[in-house]
């Protein structure tokens, strides 16, 4: 292998430690949406009563109140399982791709880097998410992941493990791609306006969150569904089944239930995850 191999591998090396640890920062930090937002998807479901009322700061309170604040964190290990190394793989697998673009991105590449780099992430890890959510759900008796992933192979099968996978590409590609997309230009806009070759960390960090809200929105109703899907698998017979039944039982606002915790945690944490990473990767040498 020559040179150029080996700075190539190198970096993309690089790219995955730098995502891993953004990763890692981000999923400790906005686990308690992330919990609520599903809380709230599987109550609208009928399958889990959180009392009187059923909005995101009661279901925070409901859920601190009966399982003490750690409950707020209670699936960490499952999405820490899934987010560390399905962060560090999006940006490893984004840094390979780029390097097959030249000079500044445009925004049709954005989407599609964005999108293919999620997609690989996200199939790869989706027995893994799966199981977190079952896990955030309190509605799965699991011990541990090992005991979660013997379970759903001993009773659904490889099926079990990867329910809701047309869902989950449905909702991770385009809001990565989307995302990419606003967060490359709001970038490079903050920078013409600033008249500066870089920004602050402050600065990437509020160009990431409008560009998480932007893709949050239009993604919301791929998450609805596949949480539906993940959490009960032998009630429905496809994708469409789940839309027909979220849209009959709750209608069209049911397709938008944990918007506001989602929203918050996917904005808060790619926000996070891209400032991190950019910080890391100035320190190792990478371009991003």
């Amino acid at each position: 292998m020559g040179r150029n191999g080996r700075k190539h591998d190198t970096s993309l090396v690089k790219a995955f430690i730098a995502g891993s640890l953004s990763g890692t920062c981000s999923t400790l930090l906005f686990q308690p949406f992330d919990l609520v937002k599903t809380r709230l998807q599987v109550s609208s479901a009928g399958r889990f009563k959180l009392g009187g009322s059923n909005g995101m700061l009661y279901t925070f309170y409901s859920v601190a109140r009966r399982e003490h604040i750690v409950g707020l964190w209670r699936g960490l290990v499952p999405s820490l399982s899934r987010c560390v190394p399905g962060i560090g793989m999006y940006f490893c697998t984004l840094h390979g791709l780029t390097q097959f673009t030249s000079g500044e991105r445009t925004m049709g590449e954005s989407v599609v880097l964005g999108a293919c780099a999620r997609t690989v992430a996200g199939i790869t890890l989706l027995p893994v998410t799966v199981v977190k959510t079952r896990f955030e759900s309190g509605f799965y008796g699991y011990n541990s992941m090992r005991h979660a992933l013997m379970s759903i192979w001993k009773s659904e099968g490889g099926k079990g493990l990867y329910s809701g996978l047309l869902a989950t590409v449905a909702r991770d590609a385009p809001f990565s791609g989307i995302y990419l997309m606003f967060y490359t230009e709001i970038k490079r806009q903050a920078k013409n306006e600033l008249g500066t070759p870089e920004l602050s960390s402050f600065e990437t960090f509020t160009c990431g969150a409008f560009a998480g809200i932007m893709a949050s929105v239009v993604t919301q109703p791929a998450d609805v569904v596949k949480t539906r899907l993940q959490l009960f698998p032998h009630k429905y017979n496809s994708t469409g089944s789940a839309v027909f039944s979220v849209f009959k039982t709750n209608g069209v606002q049911g397709l938008f239930k944990g918007l506001v915790p989602r929203t918050l945690r996917r904005t808060l944490m790619a926000a996070l995850s891209w400032t991190v990473y950019e910080e890391l990767s100035r320190k190792l040498g990478l371009t991003t």
